[in-house]
């Protein structure tokens, strides 16, 4: 019994509290798109899914819109994440920074920004017009490249932290080798740093497709019917109709296409390469099989041609000794990183100066000079009291998330466990689970007990979907913790729960505290689950602006999205911080 307790009572908490808060809520939701009339088994709901083109093609295009965000997104995050993983500490820190900081920057806000950029008499159009590119005012809202365009910039950052960590594991002097055995650049790249950078590269584009099927911010604001998401729909079926039989058909279909691109990655490479870890026992030792053998060709072929080109480069400019071609490289390789960069940081920061306009209206340039939005803002009790409830629900579901995401954390990265993949892939879940498909089960499962616009129902939630940030998070600075100091206590005759109160916990609290900020701006930034479990009474701050932008879209927005980052800033830095300090 105490053995059982020892190994599984760390796990316990966190196993209890997503199996009753995500698979029987999302398995309770699934179950009554099977429902008729009167509770009997019925195909109704999925007749009509595909009786009619009409949802068929949404989810075409939800797919088509999720594909290209992730293909764009891959390709813009590479070269940042390789150049950070190559550069010297200070740097690579301060270049993690403006990363970070877009990374925890509330959607809403950035595409805001994007309305502001993209406005047919928007920074973009006048910018275009000044320079005589163009004769008049271009539109470039309400479109799928706008749509593809904000999301791949929402999810950049989170591609650029998932694949760093793997690419600093790249020891460079492979690449070297390569070179001083007579191999050209672009087959030494395609043939020896690509292919060992490729669990970063899959791992981010399984977590940008997954979260970019859940999306209904960007294409609501951003695109046209023409670009409606599955995700748009699901919310119409809930909040408009209570079809909830229909939407757990919509959610189930979300779900699957979610359950296969996982469940692929998965066979492939694993899914404890997730937490930056390796699936032991089931990879290990195995041979590259058929898609590896088909990847080194690709990557053989793409030396080939990249190797033509800078052929041809040379032949066009000619080899003007030898360290000018590397300087130029390394120019143009920090052109780019600096481009993408400002691509990142643009759309927040354009927000700025809108907040002060005196006009009415969010438009470019402001008109003017004026406090007026922020006294408005600051004299609404709305505003005021969303923005109160939005720290109070981010304060408990940070303490919640970090109970119950610290323990299995130390479970999972120190003990072997008897279905460690099952395990990972339970606390990852709402990572994995299309995040609208978890808001719609928990607010039907919240009906049932009456925590509907309650705050414990948002602080549960909050929690549930910050969880797996907490865990990954404590994972990654136990694995570079050094166990000696824990067997000096205990050869010294401290107990246990002694060496982790007075030896671990403070050698690791830098870590702690990060995980409990990822959380607390997890929580704080967190629309969806407050879409629908708010019932109009507990309205947090996200939920505020949805609504604001919803009906009016006044420039008080643009202060409230000024303020957030101001905060957001602030949390970032801290973090960055923390993490500066346990490098050191």
């Amino acid at each position: 019994m105490r053995q059982f307790t020892g190994r599984w009572g760390k796990l316990a908490p966190v196993l209890f509290f997503l199996l009753l808060l995500i698979l029987y809520p999302v398995g309770k939701l699934l179950s009554l798109s099977f429902q008729g009339p009167g509770g009997v088994f019925s195909l109704q709901a999925y007749e009509r899914l595909f009786a009619s083109s009409v949802y068929v093609q949404v989810m075409v295009v939800t797919l088509k819109i999720s594909f290209w965000t992730t293909l764009a997104t891959v390709v813009i995050s590479y070269p940042v994440a390789r150049a950070i993983a190559r550069l010297p500490g200070a740097t690579r820190n301060r270049l993690m920074f403006w990363v970070q900081l877009s990374f925890w920057c509330s959607f809403l806000i950035r595409t805001f920004g994007w309305m502001v950029l993209l406005n047919r008499n928007g920074f973009i159009s006048q910018t275009l017009q000044y320079l005589q590119i163009v004769d008049g005012p271009i539109d470039l809202l309400y479109s799928a490249p706008s749509v593809i365009v904000g999301m791949t910039h929402a999810m950049v950052p989170l591609c650029i932290l998932t694949m760093v960590p793997v690419m600093e594991g790249i020891d460079e002097n492979l690449s070297k080798a390569g070179m001083t055995l007579g191999g050209r650049p672009g087959s030494v790249f395609w043939r020896v740093y690509f292919p060992l950078s490729l669990p970063g590269v899959t791992a981010g584009a399984l977590l940008v497709f997954i979260t970019s099927l859940g999306f209904f911010i960007v294409p609501a604001f951003l695109g046209s019917r023409h670009e409606t998401m599955i995700t748009q729909l699901i919310i119409e079926q809930v909040q408009e109709y209570l079809n909830w039989g229909f939407a757990g058909a919509l959610s189930l279909l979300l779900l699957v296409a979610a359950l296969v691109i996982f469940t692929i990655y998965d066979r492939l490479l694993g899914i404890s390469t997730l937490t930056g870890s390796s699936d032991r026992g089931v990879k290990a030792g195995a041979g590259p099989g058929w898609a590896g053998l088909i990847g080194l060709k690709i990557c053989a072929g793409l030396g080939h041609v990249s190797d033509m080109l800078f052929s041809a480069i040379d032949r066009i400019f000619g080899n003007r000794g030898a360290g000018k071609p590397r300087r130029s490289g390394a120019g143009l390789e920090w052109a780019v990183v600096l481009a993408i960069l400002a691509f990142l940081i643009l759309p927040a920061l354009i927000m700025v100066p809108v907040s002060f306009t005196a006009g009415s209206r969010i438009n470019w340039p402001p008109e003017g000079f004026s406090l007026r939005w922020y006294q408005g803002l600051l004299d609404s009790p709305v505003w005021l009291q969303a923005a109160t409830r939005s720290v109070i629900v981010a304060l408990g579901a940070a303490t919640l998330a970090m109970l119950i995401g610290t323990p299995a954390a130390f479970a999972i990265a120190r003990q072997k466990l008897p279905g460690r993949t099952l395990i990972l892939a339970l606390v990852l879940s709402p990572l994995i689970i299309p995040r609208m498909v978890i808001a719609v089960a928990l607010f039907y499962f919240y009906a049932q007990i009456g925590l509907v616009g309650s705050y414990a129902g948002l602080i549960v939630g909050h929690a549930v979907l910050a969880i797996p940030y907490v865990v990954i998070t404590v994972m990654a600075v136990l694995k570079s913790y050094d166990t000696r100091y824990d067997q000096a206590a205990w050869n010294l005759g401290a107990r246990p729960t002694q060496t982790l109160r007075f030896i671990t916990l403070p050698l690791i609290k830098g870590g702690l505290i990060s995980a409990f900020l990822f959380a607390l701006i997890t929580s704080f930034d967190e629309l969806t689950i407050a879409l629908f479990v708010t019932g109009g009474l507990t309205t947090t701050l996200p939920k505020q602006m949805w609504d604001d932008a919803i009906n009016v879209a006044t420039p008080i927005l643009a202060a409230a999205s000024t303020l957030l980052l101001v905060f957001v800033a602030v949390i970032t830095l801290l973090i960055h911080r923390l993490q500066t300090k346990e490098q050191k």
